[in-house]
Parts: C-alpha cells; sequence; structure tokens
C-alpha cells in the first residue's frame, strides 16, 4: 500500500511570512501553542491553521504534554528547498562577480579623472 501524498509541500508551507516566522521561532526552542500565539497579531485559531499547514508539510512536529501541545521544528524537508536554491546560486554568483568588476572599473576611472585633475591643477598654477 502507497502512503497518501501530503497535501502541503515545503513551497507551499514556507510561501507565507506568519508560516516562516513560526519556524524561526521553533528554530529557536520547542513551544507550546499559546507562546507561539503571543508572538503575533492574530488569534490561537490562525496560528493553529498555520501549524497545521507546517505540520502536513512535515516542517514542525507537535506533541502533546498534559493538556498543551509542544511543537518543534523538523528542518529535514527543508533540505529540499535548498537542494533548488543552489541551482540558482551559480546565477547570483555570476550577477556579483559582473557587479564587481562594473565597480571596481569605474573606481578605477573615477581615480584616474581625480589624478588627472590634480595634475592639471598643478601644471597650471606653475
Amino acid at each position: 500500500m502507497s502512503l497518501p501524498a501530503k497535501k502541503y509541500d515545503v513551497f507551499q508551507a514556507i510561501a507565507d511570512p506568519t508560516r516562516r516566522q513560526v519556524l524561526r521561532l521553533l528554530a529557536e526552542k520547542e513551544l507550546p501553542i499559546s507562546e507561539i500565539t503571543s508572538h503575533f497579531p492574530i488569534s490561537r485559531t490562525a496560528i493553529s491553521k498555520h501549524l497545521k499547514i507546517l505540520s502536513e508539510a512535515e516542517l514542525v512536529i507537535g506533541r502533546k504534554v498534559g493538556r498543551e501541545k509542544i511543537y518543534r521544528l523538523h528542518p529535514e524537508p527543508l533540505t529540499e528547498l535548498k537542494q533548488w536554491l543552489s541551482y540558482y546560486e551559480q546565477f547570483w554568483s555570476n550577477k556579483l562577480s559582473v557587479l564587481k568588476h562594473v565597480v571596481e572599473k569605474e573606481e578605477e576611472s573615477g581615480l584616474q579623472v581625480v589624478r588627472s585633475k590634480e595634475e592639471m591643477e598643478r601644471s597650471s598654477g606653475q
């Protein structure tokens, strides 16, 4: 028998800024929903829905402790995201290298203009 498909994938789960902030909070330590909710201007129900999406994407794991549910980060699914982004790093690196080259050329040209101006001032002053 095959496993049921996940309702949400990592990309869908992290698309929302609130969910990304929840992941940041849980990266620091395990937290109950009440403490997670205290960091946001939205209801406990809304946070619960965000946690459900994160759970379905297997980014967080909740466990019952007494009457509360404690959530913790489960970062392993983020490797899929990292692998996807690493492919595009080559484009960012290339763009940064080109920018560095352009800036260095402009600085070099600017220094030559300054030197030429200083030389002209010295020669006209004599």
